[in-house]
Parts: structure tokens; sequence; C-alpha cells
């Protein structure tokens, strides 16, 4: 493994030089949207929208975006992709193989997403490109001597009557590596494919001492309750003391920084923290900047990006897109501003609100920070409460305590006398007393709007502290234990009662 090591590391260093240099940003991107609509001019959709007429535009993003609506999953769904699942050349040439299970946190059940030979081909090249950009870092060629972790939902994939296999994106991804990945590899594909969640951890746990682990890739509080585990089995202080060559932890799906401290506290010495956004809808950004957290976006790699500004240029009072939103390309978004992101892709995904709200952080090159959800934008009573402002304050709250909190719930709700409250659920070991007042104020002073909201509408604000294991028991109910499934952090008032019974049962 040594001599593979340095042969990987100078590879990747050859390959970082070579690299020329990329394209303008509005060329790259115009360029990519052109490859996908002539690879998509004779399907279905390409003829109902006229693809071959907008391609003889001399204003293609112009004409595209006046001839193609915004799709979101549910009208995408219904009009195209159902119809995808039984007959070929819908909104892709083809029939997909697969199709990826979203066990994402928006809807009442799993998205069924298509996945081409062309989107597993694209989100390989975004790969190579991430493990390109590691020659920035200057990481020792023991990383490169070591395996990698990939903590993915199971790989043993369910095959429809309709001729495709489905499962989510990690799992799909997982099953189509080449038996040469078995090199590097971990867990491997056997204990991968084990679809019970705990028996899955439990496997890994116990071969964990026979593999030289370097790098490790999964959402934050999956790999978090692994790595915990794993140190329970062996009876170690740190991860280190078993994999003294981690280095790299590769973290996506949701918002890290809730789950610093307890990573901090579970390693011997400090890791490099990267992060990804690699969605069922696309790999589409990854860190490449050693000391940022910042993600440098995928702009030529079978993707055409979209921004709405997430403000009143795009949407409602209650986060829902405008009739005639704002739209803008990537030549025209700005430093700081927040973006509903819309995707074109080759998985046959035309002009398709993935429900994620992104900030840019620099323009050259174009590199982005996830703030939250659509969905997880709070403001049933005016609150106007972003998912990056509620992390921030769960953060302070738990610096005041010095204690940690990774997962939070939180729910506009009617009390009995009929007026609002905001309902938070926290996963902490802290003591209830005193938490409601101490984030209410928090809030306040994080959002105006809020803190308007407190004085009329918003009537009060109740806190409920659950333990790690009462959390994932609850998750265990409805069978979304590990894998790609992400904290629910604003929740419908029906399913945060659901929550609050489970809570009282216990």
């Amino acid at each position: 493994m040594a001599i593979l090591g340095k042969l990987v590391k100078a590879g990747i260093d050859i390959t970082a030089k070579l690299q020329s240099e990329e394209e303008n940003p509005k060329i790259s991107q115009e360029n990519q949207l052109r490859d996908l609509l002539t690879q998509a001019k004779d399907t279905a959709f390409g003829k109902y929208y006229g693809f071959s007429e907008i391609l003889q535009s001399d204003q293609l993003v112009e004409s595209f975006q006046k001839e193609v609506p915004i799709f979101d999953y549910k009208q995408m769904h219904e009009l195209w992709w159902s119809k995808q699942e039984r007959f070929e050349d819908i909104t892709w040439p083809g029939k997909p193989n697969f199709f990826a299970r979203s066990s994402g946190t928006t809807g009442k059940s799993s998205k069924r997403i298509p996945i081409t030979d062309e989107f597993l081909a694209s989100m390989k090249s975004v790969g190579s490109s991430m493990i390109s950009s590691l020659h920035d870092f200057d990481f020792p060629e023991t990383l490169f001597e070591s395996e990698i972790l990939m903590l993915s939902s199971s790989a043993n994939l369910e095959k429809n009557d309709r001729g495709f296999e489905e499962g989510e994106i990690s799992g799909i991804n997982v099953s189509n590596f080449p038996d040469w990945y078995d090199i590097f590899y971990r867990p491997g594909k056997d204990i991968a494919a084990i679809p019970d969640w705990d028996e899955r951890v439990n496997a890994i746990a116990e071969q964990a001492p026979e593999w030289n682990i370097g790098a490790i890739a999964g959402i934050p509080s999956w790999v978090l309750l692994m790595l915990q585990r794993i140190i329970k089995k062996h009876n170690l202080k740190h991860i280190h003391e078993i994999w003294p060559n981690f280095q790299v932890y590769a973290s996506g799906g949701v918002a890290f920084e809730t789950y610093r401290e307890d990573f901090n506290a579970i390693c011997g010495k400090p890791i490099t923290i990267m992060d990804t956004y690699l969605a069922s809808e696309g790999f589409i950004s990854y860190t490449g900047t050693p000391g940022s957290m910042d993600m440098k976006m995928a702009l030529e790699h079978g993707y055409f990006f979209e921004f709405i500004p997430f403000d009143e240029r795009g949407i409602n009072e209650t986060g829902e897109l405008l009739d005639e939103p704002l739209v803008l390309g990537i030549d025209e978004v700005e430093v700081g501003q927040e973006y509903v992101l819309i995707l074109s892709s080759c998985a046959g995904a035309w002009r398709y609100m993935i429900g994620d709200v992104i900030r840019f952080q620099s323009l050259n090159p174009p590199q982005i920070k996830i703030t939250g959800r659509t969905k997880f934008f709070l403001n049933v009573v005016g609150s106007q409460l972003s998912e990056e402002k509620m992390d921030k304050a769960i953060l302070e709250l738990a610096e005041a305590h010095q204690s940690s909190i990774n997962e939070y719930m939180v729910a506009a709700i009617k009390n009995e006398a009929g007026e609002y409250i905001h309902q938070w659920v926290i996963v902490s070991d802290l003591k209830t007393d005193g938490l409601a007042k101490e984030l209410d104020k928090l809030l306040q002073a994080a959002n105006k709007n809020y803190a308007v909201a407190r004085s009329k509408a918003l009537k009060d604000i109740d806190v409920k502290v659950i333990s790690k294991n009462q959390y994932t028991d609850f998750l265990g109910q409805s069978n979304k234990k590990g894998g790609q499934t992400k904290t629910p952090k604003v929740m419908k008032e029906e399913k945060m009662k659901s929550l609050l019974k489970f809570i009282s049962q216990l």
C-alpha cells in the first residue's frame, strides 16, 4: 500500500498541474445547457418544449427559460418521471436502470428520482475533481496509503417489476463501484448490502480493527453514532487509537457545525473537515479550498444551474416561489445573497427546484454554502426563521451550557387557547428548566422579524429535551435510521404532535 500511496499522490499532483484553466462560468454553464438540450431534444419532454428550436436561438438561456417552466418534484413526477418508469425517451434518452429513493426531510413519502448512466458518470466525474483538489491540501502520503470508509445507505437494491432497481443514492453509487474499488473501499459491498442499519453498523464495528481508515464520508449524525459504537465496543479513548491515519472527514446532507464539538471529543488529533453537496439530484459542489467549508460548484459536469433570490423577488411570505420569480444565471449572482437552487441535469431533471437554499461565498471561483431548505423556513406567524438563524441560536445555547446539541425539531402549533406557539424538541442531555426563555432571547437577538412576531401573533415558546437514543428510536419507528436520512428540523404541526405523543409514552 505504501507504493500505491506514493503513486496515487503523485498522480493527483500531476493531474492538478495539468488541468487547464476552467472556462468563464457563464460560458461553461451555457455549454452545459447546450449539451443537455442536444442530448434530450428527441425525448418526449424535449419535443414537447421545443428543444430543437431552442437550440437554434441566439439567446439560448433566455429561450430555454421562456419555453420551459419551473418544476417541483410533484409536478415533475406526475407529468414526466412516473412515465419514465415504464417507457423510454421521456425526459432523457433511454430508460433509467435505477431510481433513487430520496429519504430527505420533505414530503410524506420518499421521492423517486431517475438515475441514468450519464448521471452516474457525472457524479463520478465530480468525485474525481474533488480528489484532484486534494493536491491543494498537501496531505501526507499516509492518507493515500490508507482506506476510505463510506457510510452509505444499504447497497442491497430492490428490483422493481418495471425493470429497474431502486434504493437511496449512496447505496446505488456503492452498488456500481467497480471491483477494483475493493482495494481501498470499506466496509465493502457485503457489509454495505446489509439492509438493517444496526446490523450494518455492528458489522462495521466488528471489522474496524482490521482496517486502516484514512478518510470517512457520510452524514454527520450517523457517522458520529457509528464512531461512538466502535469506540465503545473496543473500549477506546478515541477513534485514533484504532485508526491513527484517520485524517479527513467528508461531511454532507446536513450542516456540520452542530456536530463539531462531538467529533472533536472522539478524535485524538485534529482532522480536516470537507463539506459536500451530494444529493439524489446530483453531486453539486464540494470543499476545494484548505481552511474553508465553502464548496466549489460543479459547473462542468452535466448540470445547468439557475438561481432565484430567497427574498421578496423570488418567494412569498410562506417561503413558496412567486408565480413569476426573478431568475438569475451564474454571472448575475451576488456574494452574500441567498438563492433557491434550480437544476437541469443529465438525469432528465429540467428547471427542477431541489428545495435547497444556498448562499454564494465567492464568485471566482463560484463557491457556495447551503443555508437551509425552503421547507425549513418557519414563517407561520411572520417569524421568518431560516435554518441558519435557528442553527446559530442552538449553537449559542449549547455553548452557554458547555454542552452539545446535534439535532432539534421545531413547529408552529396551536395551544389550548388556539394561539400559535413555537414547539421545540432538542436532542441533548441538558435540563429543560429555563431553556425556553434562553432560546427565545437568542432568537430575538438573531432575527428582528422573530422579535416582532413574539410581540404579536407568536404567543409563546416551549422546549422539550430528549436523549440521542430516544431520538433514534423515534426515527426507527418510521424506518428512518441511517443512510441518507436527515433531521427534519422544521415540522408540520401534525408531525410535531406525533413526536410529542411519542415522547409522552417514554
